[in-house]
């Protein structure tokens, strides 16, 4: 298989696991679906790859706190703010490495990817300001719609969003990649 599919599929199967669990059993299992999907993804990952992958980790143990407080305290509160937090951190660990740190972290991540320093810089700031628009659009979305159309935004809107957010920073890549 696909390196990239694989992966993929790794990252988007147990999101729809959780909302086929969750139209089927609720909210509590649904969460404990992730959970478990989540963290066997990851599993799955290292024993493919050979490496942690570490931004897997970061998200499975975001679900897996966020998740776990859900179901502890009863209430989806927790879980609905999850990637709000977890889009927020994201922006603040690029604000810092970038700003404070005066480091180009993405340029280290993708280290394959060879394009120039001010690139590097744009694309930054541009998941800068993607994941700040995600959390914000998370916290709308949970306070002012139903829970099964945030189960469903969360499922199939974050997840094209992303997607075409992505396709878009090619343009970026290529504009500045090294000749």
């Amino acid at each position: 298989m696909n390196k990239s599919l694989r992966k993929f599929l790794l990252e988007l199967g147990p999101l729809l696991l959780f909302f086929i669990t969750y139209r089927k059993s609720g909210m509590n299992h649904g969460i404990i679906m992730l959970i478990m999907t989540t963290t066997l993804s990851v599993i799955i990952s290292y024993i493919l790859e050979k490496r942690i992958p570490i931004i897997a980790v970061i998200g499975a143990a975001f679900i897996a706190v966020f998740g776990g407080l859900a179901i502890y305290f009863d209430n989806k509160i927790f879980f609905f703010m999850k990637p709000t937090f977890i889009n927020f951190i994201f922006a603040a660990a690029l604000i810092y490495t970038k700003y404070i740190q005066k480091k180009l972290i993405l340029k280290n991540i993708f280290d394959t990817v060879k394009i120039s320093n001010n690139g590097w810089s744009k694309v930054t700031d541009h998941w800068i300001y993607f994941f700040v628009f995600l959390g914000f659009l998370n916290e709308f979305i949970w306070r002012t719609q139903t829970e099964s159309f945030w189960v469903s935004f969360k499922v199939f809107g974050i997840v094209p969003i992303s997607l075409a957010f992505t396709a878009l920073q090619v343009y970026m890549i290529k504009k500045h990649k090294y000749h």
